[in-house]
């Protein structure tokens, strides 16, 4: 097999450019998918660092990899600079807290009182008129708003002690990997749509330089080694662009920027959409309330709650209670209503959803707020999916290249 200085066709060198478009743009879509795909690792694994599955001939997404890093990192920016957490929840209006969950109240109550008296009394709770158990769930539910309010309003005081907002943003974002793949695609859309097309630009015009100088010096190294330029540089070229320079320079009548810093107004608008919708909603707030790691600081203030208001409600029944069931029975079933409405009142929580939604407002906090950034902060918000992996998403692209110009100098140039 030789190589003939003189006898090439035009065609040949004229090809030479698309080709390296086509490389160019082929190693960017491949270094964007090996960022996001696959989910979970797909391959042969053979141990574990952390939770992390790590073998050979394998691979798994850069962003799924690190979800939990990524998120710490996004949400990290998150909750230092767009959200204070008891400035949100001091929004709420405990009185109108009270009164949505009014009707949900008044039915949890009915059951509660029921199943009790039914428990410490049957005898006498069959015999009396239904208008007198009605009174007496009416009596409870009138106490219910002052309970709720004041339960509420201790709440917005120690939310700090019930809610740790990163760890509930963190933990949704490990056991859901595609949440985090979403906020970085919906964020950055425009950017990824960039680095595929740029690679062909890129690419096409450093085929010009390659086409050059094979056709003056025809070395067989020329085409791997011009390949794997291509591949690195259009890779590092594409990523560049999208976060460099940080702030605009004026060149002539020109404004050089990074591409995702002009556009934080749209990506404010498209991270606090995703992330209210997808995490911070009402939902995984009072999940999160209830059974996250500080579950445990909620139930005791709720029950501390349901005391006294159990003590309130009952209270001008304490004479006829006493005589019916004796005292010791009397404290046994106040300390047993107490129970059960800290057990249940969590289960009607949803009817507080829509008020607390619009209260919270999180998704125009987070909006505005991040529209206030510095360009540094800012760069934060997408620029951890690339960072840290950078150098392998363009040595990618460089390999690639390479086995693509050894491809191209045997099929187009080979005798």
């Amino acid at each position: 097999m030789g190589f003939n200085d003189n006898g090439y066709e035009w065609w040949q060198f004229f090809i030479m450019p698309f080709i390296a478009g086509t490389v160019g743009w082929g190693t960017n879509v491949l270094a964007l998918q090996m960022t996001f795909l696959p989910i979970e690792f797909f391959g042969v694994e053979l141990f574990r660092i952390k939770d992390q599955p790590w073998g050979l001939f394998g691979w798994q997404g850069i962003i799924p990899t690190k979800a939990e890093k990524m998120a710490s990192v996004c949400f990290e920016l998150m909750t230092t600079k767009l959200l204070d957490i008891r400035e949100i929840f001091n929004r709420l209006q405990p009185e109108r807290f009270s009164e949505v969950m009014e009707e949900g109240v008044l039915l949890l109550m009915d059951s509660i009182i029921n199943e009790v008296a039914m428990e410490y009394m049957p005898n006498v709770w069959q015999t009396l008129p239904q208008d007198v158990k009605d009174e007496m769930v009416i009596v409870a539910d009138s106490a219910s708003p002052e309970f709720l309010t004041a339960f509420m309003a201790d709440m917005q005081k120690h939310v700090d002690d019930v809610l740790d907002i990163k760890e509930m943003t963190v933990q949704a974002c490990v056991q859901n990997k595609h949440l985090v793949n979403k906020i970085f695609q919906e964020c950055g859309d425009k950017e990824f749509d960039f680095i595929r097309r740029s690679g062909f630009y890129f690419g096409f015009l450093f085929g010009c330089i390659q086409m050059a100088i094979f056709f003056f010096y025809t070395g067989s190294w020329i085409l791997p080694v011009a390949g794997f330029l291509v591949g690195w540089t259009t890779n590092w070229l594409a990523l560049k662009v999208i976060f460099r320079p940080l702030k605009p320079i004026k060149i002539g009548c020109w404004t050089i920027q990074g591409i995702f810093l002009k556009r934080q107004k749209e990506v404010s608008e498209t991270f606090a959409r995703v992330n209210c919708v997808e995490i911070l909603h009402t939902q995984a707030v009072w999940e999160a309330i209830l059974t996250g790691p500080l579950h445990k600081n909620f139930f005791a203030m709720l029950r501390a709650h349901s005391i006294v208001f159990t003590e309130k409600m009952i209270g001008g029944l304490k004479p006829f209670a006493v005589a019916a069931m004796g005292g010791e029975q009397f404290a046994k079933m106040k300390e047993d209503i107490a129970t059960k409405i800290s057990e249940k009142l969590p289960t009607i929580i949803d009817q507080s959803y829509e008020y607390m939604t619009e209260a919270l407002d999180m998704e125009t906090t987070i909006r505005e707020k991040m529209k206030e950034l510095s360009s540094e902060e800012f760069e934060g918000v997408l620029h951890p999916a690339f960072e840290e992996d950078e150098i392998l998403l363009i040595l990618i692209g460089g390999v690639l290249g390479l086995v693509v110009g050894v491809l191209q100098l045997f099929a187009l140039f080979a005798d």
